[in-house]
């Protein structure tokens, strides 16, 4: 799963649709393409959230058709679910909000897959129960996402065990390459740690998983959010390469 954090503009998603699109041309893999159509939990309220949900939506849309790429966006209330399943492949609920029961429910409903992201405060092993409520509602398509633990009031730690633990469970395991990097609430904004991106993400290739998530940005540094913790887009296919030798590698030695 990779693109940018929010709908900012057609401009930068089209500008990372295209080089997701040549990569997968070069690798063996297949993108998910991410960008949320609204950001609804921002440390200030004067933070950009997005363009509004029916024009990113719109946006998203003619990604999806044109670049022939699947589309996972977060979903915030379950008032939401219809309109994103109508566009998403995938409906992802935020890590704050991964044990809201009616949202669960509601996405599990559409027959769309859900990606749950682990909350920053809570285990592994709770996040059975969040599985467990899209699967009471009839839906099987779960994935399960860590992306960091609270260490602190403005920092973040990743267990790797975590991962281990939730594949347990039985459905796909997502790494979060980016998120496990911020440092949260840092002068109204969360901050972030980019230098890490890469090294974590080869960690938890080794470690073992189903999926990766990367947020990447043209120009982080002109992000509108999450400026911080993006990926260069420049660098994505050189990180692709560099854990895709390492899942041989253990593939190999396991």
């Amino acid at each position: 799963m990779a693109g940018p954090c929010v709908v900012e503009s057609e401009k930068v998603l089209r500008t990372v649709a295209e080089q997701l699109c040549a990569i997968q041309a070069r690798l063996p893999v297949d993108f998910v393409f991410k960008s949320s159509y609204t950001k609804a939990n921002r440390t200030s309220g004067s933070s950009f959230t997005g363009i509004g949900m029916e024009a990113a939506l719109e946006l998203l849309a003619n990604i999806r058709s044109e670049y022939d790429l699947p589309i996972v966006s977060d979903i915030h209330a379950p008032e939401e679910c219809s309109a994103a399943a109508g566009v998403c492949d995938i409906l992802q609920i935020p890590a704050f909000l991964s044990r809201q029961t009616e949202l669960l429910t509601a996405a599990a409903n559409t027959g769309r897959a859900v990606h749950i992201k682990k909350g920053q405060f809570m285990a592994p092993e709770d996040m059975q129960y969040a599985r467990e409520k899209v699967l009471r509602a009839g839906n099987e398509r779960v994935l399960l996402c860590e992306r960091g633990t609270f260490f602190g009031y403005g920092d973040l730690v990743v267990d790797f065990r975590s991962l281990i633990k939730m594949r347990h469970f039985g459905s796909p395991v997502v790494y979060d390459a980016t998120h496990s990097v911020q440092r949260p609430a840092q002068r109204g904004i969360s901050g972030g740690e980019r230098q890490y991106i890469a090294p974590l993400a080869r960690a938890a290739i080794a470690v073992g998983i189903d999926g990766l998530f990367l947020e990447t940005h043209p120009h982080p540094e002109e992000a509108l959010s999450d400026r911080d913790t993006q990926l260069p887009l420049g660098d994505l296919e050189s990180l692709l390469e560099q854990v895709l030798h390492i899942r041989e590698a253990a593939k190999e030695n396991s």
